[in-house]
């Protein structure tokens, strides 16, 4: 579905974006937009790539006549850009309201205008149920990407809207691995919270196939979720233990807003909830039931839990755990 495609990334020169521009590459497409605020960014990541089909916009999201411009004659939209460090964000919720909200408007406004097919927006487990400001307007993001159809004309608009849900990609920014690597690297205290805590596992390459697969298996208004194992806390030290000598820990609080476990999923979606063998999707409640059984006839609908918890899914085991950090380039095989 990609060949041939204008193709645009919001925040296209983020870990994320860089990773699913080179996937995309690959797909034989026409050409892709990066567009971003960071031009250092895009002068490093133009020297990396090297290809002719991309193009290097520098816009912000929050600028909506500069994404009206940056849209025309794009037939595909990735929305990745956002502000995401949850500290920052508690101190800046003013900002984050502006990018991850108002930013998000601005995305689905110029979507519709421009006639774009699809418009996919990358969302995050912190919006289900949230407890801080960053998740509150993550859950908005998707709010407004679920019921962006409400503002289309049929006569004159196509555009499917379609939001994604998952964790922190394994060793991304901010995320703990990379945390405890770059503490052991610097000879500090491996900082612990609750060696109980649970977080889901996704690598990059298993993002990008969740997110390219949701892209082409939307209806419009749906919300998708990749199926997908977690780890504990107790299991990436041990892991670390084992690789590293001589580390020290410090047990420090949880942060304010943060989670013991991630969910996906919660017990009030449930109902809404069908799957399959690689992923759940969330049905917008106002979606015609005949649609619903036209499209996702294949779908099958979800009983065999009552929410969707990292605490409740099978764990990785650690030998398991330990080759996924070696094959991630997170770790090095001892000598």
């Amino acid at each position: 579905m990609y060949k041939g495609k204008k193709i645009l990334i919001t925040g296209g020169t983020g870990s994320l974006g860089q990773a699913l521009t080179k996937r995309l590459l690959k797909e034989d497409v026409d050409t892709i937009r990066i567009y971003s605020r960071n031009e250092n960014k895009q002068v490093m990541m133009e020297s990396q790539f090297q290809d002719s089909r991309l193009r290097f916009l520098i816009g912000d999201i929050r600028d909506l006549p500069r994404l009206k411009r940056a849209l025309e004659d794009v037939d595909i939209v990735f929305h990745t850009a956002a502000l995401k460090h949850v500290p920052l964000i508690e101190y800046n919720p003013f900002e984050a309201v502006k990018t991850n909200v108002l930013g998000t408007q601005n995305i689905i406004e110029a979507c519709i205008d421009e006639n774009v097919e699809i418009a996919v927006g990358v969302g995050t487990d912190k919006a289900v149920s949230p407890l801080n400001a960053y998740g509150a307007t993550k859950l908005l993001m998707e709010k407004l990407f679920v019921t962006a159809s409400n503002f289309l004309s049929k006569d004159k608009h196509k555009t499917k809207f379609v939001a994604l849900r998952y964790g922190n990609v394994l060793g991304s920014s901010g995320s703990v691995i990379p945390k405890f690597l770059n503490q052991i690297s610097t000879e500090q205290k491996i900082t612990i919270t609750d060696e109980n805590m649970t977080r889901f596992n996704i690598t990059m390459d298993e993002a990008l196939d969740f997110i390219l697969k949701a892209a082409s298996s939307t209806h419009g208004g749906e919300i998708f979720v990749p199926k997908l194992k977690a780890y504990t806390l107790k299991d990436v030290k041990k892991v670390l233990f084992d690789q590293f000598c001589k580390i020290k820990e410090e047990k420090i609080p949880i942060r304010p807003g943060e989670k013991m476990h991630e969910v996906l999923i919660n017990k009030d979606e449930m109902k809404f909830v069908l799957e399959t063998d690689t992923m759940y999707v969330i049905l917008n409640p106002n979606m015609d039931k005949e649609k619903i059984k036209e499209f996702y006839f294949n779908y099958n609908q979800v009983n065999h839990m009552t929410e969707y918890s990292s605490d409740k899914v099978k764990k990785i085991p650690q030998d398991e755990f330990k080759r996924i950090l070696l094959n991630n380039n997170l770790i090095k095989k001892s000598e």
